[in-house]
C-alpha cells in the first residue's frame, strides 16, 4: 500500500519496538548480570568477604587452597627435646578464628595463639622432662577448620620426647646452695635465653634445660685428691654426694637421685635462699703405712687419726663413696672369713659403701689392717668423726 514499507523490505523499515540505542541497553543489562553473577559466587566462596581476595602463603586464594598440615614442631619422632622449645603447627591457609586446636597429651596448661597460618602454643611452664608427649590436630567437622571453611581431611599426630635436665645447671644450684665445696658465679654480662630472664618456676626450668654460663670456683683448704674428681657438667662423686646432702636435709629418701621431685625441691630452695646448713665434709681414709683417716670441714682440717682398714681376705674397697648410712649405735653382725658368726656391737657409725662403713671398734692398736672392710678409729676420734660424716659426705679410700 501507498505510505507504508512492507516488514524486512530491504529499502527500508525496522521492526516496531525495536531501536538501536534500545539493543544497546539491553546488551549492557546482561552483561551486568553475568559480572554480578560471577561476583556472587566469588563471595560465597570466600566466606562471605568483600574486596580483594586473600591469598595463602603460596599465592593462592584461600579460597582455593586445601587445608593441611605444613609442619609440626618439635618434628615427629624428635627426642631429647628442649621442653622450654615452642610447640607449633603450620598450616597450608589460616584458620578460622573460634576453629579447635590442637591438643597435647599429657595434658599441659597454657595457650594457643594463632599468626597468619601458623599456630604457636605456650605452655604456663617448660615441658616436664624425660617425657613423651602427643600433639594430636583434629580432623573432619569436630576438627580444625579455614577461614575459608575448609576442613583437614584426616587428623595429624606427631609424638616427642623431651630430654631430661642439664647435669651442669644441677651442679650451678647445688653450688649456688652450698652444697658443694665450689662457688658459682654466673658470666658477667652473660645473655639469658627464653624463659631464663625471669625469676620465678618457668625461669628456673628453662636454665635446668639449658644451663646458664658461668665459673666455678673452689673453696681453699681442700686436698687435690677432690679437685680431681670434679667434672663439671658429667655425673661425678661430688654432685651424688651434693645431692644426697639436699635430700637429707629436705626430709627426702636419699638416694642420690636427680628426680622430677628433687629438681622442683632445688627450684624452691633456690627461690627462697634455703641453703645447706651443716657445712661441707671430705675425708680420706688411707691404707698407707700407718694407716689414717683425714677429715676436712668447709677446707680445714678438723680430724687426724691412726685407722684400721680391711685385712687380705676382706680388704676395704678403694674408690670414692657418698655416705648413705648412720647410726649412733649398732651391733654389727655378718661372717666372719673362717665362717664363723660375729655380732659386735659398734658406735658412731656412717656407712659410705655398701657393708663399709667409718665407726669405732675396740683394738689394742690401729694403723694398719685388722678389719673386714670398715675403717675402725679409737673411740675418742670416732666421737669427733660422727658429727663430720653426715649424709652425703664423701670418703675416699686410697693407697
Amino acid at each position: 500500500m501507498l505510505g507504508q514499507t512492507p516488514e524486512g523490505n530491504a529499502g527500508g523499515g525496522r521492526r516496531r519496538g525495536t531501536s538501536p540505542r534500545a539493543g544497546l541497553v539491553g546488551a549492557v543489562i546482561a552483561a551486568a548480570a553475568v559480572i554480578a553473577a560471577i561476583a556472587l559466587i566469588a563471595v560465597t566462596q570466600g566466606g562471605g568477604r568483600s574486596g580483594p581476595q586473600t591469598r595463602s602463603a603460596s599465592g593462592h586464594p584461600v579460597a582455593s587452597v586445601p587445608l593441611h598440615v605444613v609442619s609440626v614442631t618439635p618434628a615427629a619422632h624428635s627426642g631429647r627435646v628442649d621442653g622450654s622449645t615452642a610447640v607449633q603447627v603450620t598450616f597450608s591457609t589460616p584458620l578460622a578464628a573460634g576453629s579447635p586446636r590442637p591438643v597435647l597429651t599429657p595434658a599441659v596448661t597454657g595457650s594457643w595463639q594463632a599468626s597468619g597460618s601458623l599456630l604457636t602454643f605456650t605452655p604456663d611452664l617448660p615441658l616436664a622432662p624425660a617425657t613423651r608427649f602427643t600433639l594430636r590436630v583434629p580432623a573432619g567437622e569436630a576438627g580444625v577448620r579455614s577461614a575459608a571453611g575448609r576442613l583437614l581431611a584426616r587428623p595429624v599426630s606427631a609424638t616427642f620426647r623431651t630430654g631430661g635436665y642439664s647435669q651442669l645447671r644441677l651442679a650451678e644450684l647445688l653450688s649456688q646452695l652450698g652444697y658443694l665445696p665450689l662457688s658459682w658465679q654466673p658470666t658477667a654480662g652473660g645473655r639469658l635465653t627464653g624463659g631464663q630472664a625471669g625469676s620465678g618456676l618457668a625461669a628456673q626450668e628453662a636454665m635446668a634445660y639449658s644451663a646458664p654460663p658461668g665459673s666455678f670456683s673452689w673453696y681453699p683448704g681442700y686436698p687435690r685428691d677432690l679437685h680431681g674428681q670434679w667434672l663439671p657438667g658429667r655425673p661425678n662423686a661430688l654432685v651424688r654426694g651434693a645431692v644426697m646432702a639436699f635430700q637429707a636435709q629436705r626430709g627426702m629418701a636419699i638416694n642420690g637421685d636427680a628426680t622430677a621431685r628433687l629438681w622442683h625441691a632445688l627450684f624452691a630452695a633456690a627461690a627462697s635462699g634455703q641453703a645447706n646448713t651443716v657445712g661441707y665434709t671430705y675425708a680420706i681414709a688411707s691404707k698407707g703405712s700407718p694407716e689414717t683417716l683425714t677429715i676436712w670441714h668447709d677446707g680445714h682440717i678438723v680430724l687426724h687419726s691412726l685407722a684400721n682398714t680391711g685385712i687380705g681376705v676382706a680388704p676395704t674397697a678403694s674408690g670414692t663413696f657418698p655416705v648413705y648410712l648412720r647410726f649412733r649405735f649398732q651391733i654389727m653382725s655378718g661372717t666372719n672369713p673362717d665362717g664363723s658368726h660375729y655380732a659386735d656391737p659398734v658406735s658412731f657409725v656412717s656407712y659410705f659403701d655398701a657393708g663399709e662403713a667409718v665407726h669405732y671398734f675396740p683394738r689394742g692398736s690401729y694403723g694398719w689392717p685388722q678389719s673386714l672392710g670398715c675403717v675402725e678409729l679409737p673411740y675418742s676420734d670416732a666421737e669427733r668423726a660422727w658429727p663430720y660424716l653426715t649424709y652425703g659426705s664423701l670418703v675416699t679410700v686410697t693407697g
